[in-house]
């Protein structure tokens, strides 16, 4: 790791996430939905919103996982981020998530809830810096991360995907 992005980690006191990479929360609203008004997939009250910062190097990735609500993914700095969707179909897209609109690159973009997704860095030896902002808000309960075996079984043709985004 460089002495770049260790300064980066240090000044936004960011710490180790379990998909990989590093974050801190930023924001989490004061106001929450019940539960009666977030629908059965909910269990208790959410927060209206929360956002992160997210930063991963090119020595890792954010392995593939899903929640329950949409994410928002904002581009801050570094390399662009190439992130994986894998719908609940099994349907596979890659967007660029970067500043370079000119190249195809997009500044924000939205993962829909319930699909799941995967991160990695677009340039060697480099990082990429992001936000995510969640709505309803984030809580752990509402994270899944399957095994490489698990998510084969339910996506048998995007087995190389699924091994190249997975730790285990």
């Amino acid at each position: 790791m460089t002495k770049l992005i260790e300064k980066i980690i240090s000044k936004l006191g960011l710490e180790p996430h379990p998909e990989g990479g590093y974050f801190k929360e930023t924001y989490r609203s004061i106001g929450e939905i019940n539960e009666a008004s977030l629908g059965e997939v909910y269990k208790g009250k959410r927060n209206y919103a929360t956002c992160i910062y997210f930063l991963l190097t090119s020595d890792n990735f954010s392995a593939l996982h899903r929640i329950k609500q949409d994410e928002i993914w904002h581009f801050y700095d570094g390399s662009p981020i190439k992130l994986h969707v894998i719908s609940e179909l099994g349907i596979h897209t890659i967007t660029i998530i970067g500043r370079d609109i000119h190249q195809g690159e997009t500044p924000q973009f939205v993962v829909p809830g319930g699909c799941w997704f995967a991160a990695e860095v677009l340039h060697k030896n480099t990082y990429s810096l992001v936000g995510c902002t969640v709505s309803p808000g984030f809580s752990f309960e509402d994270f899944e991360l399957k095994t490489r075996k698990e998510l084969i079984c339910l996506f048998p043709d995007k087995e190389e995907i699924i091994s190249k985004l997975t730790h285990h």
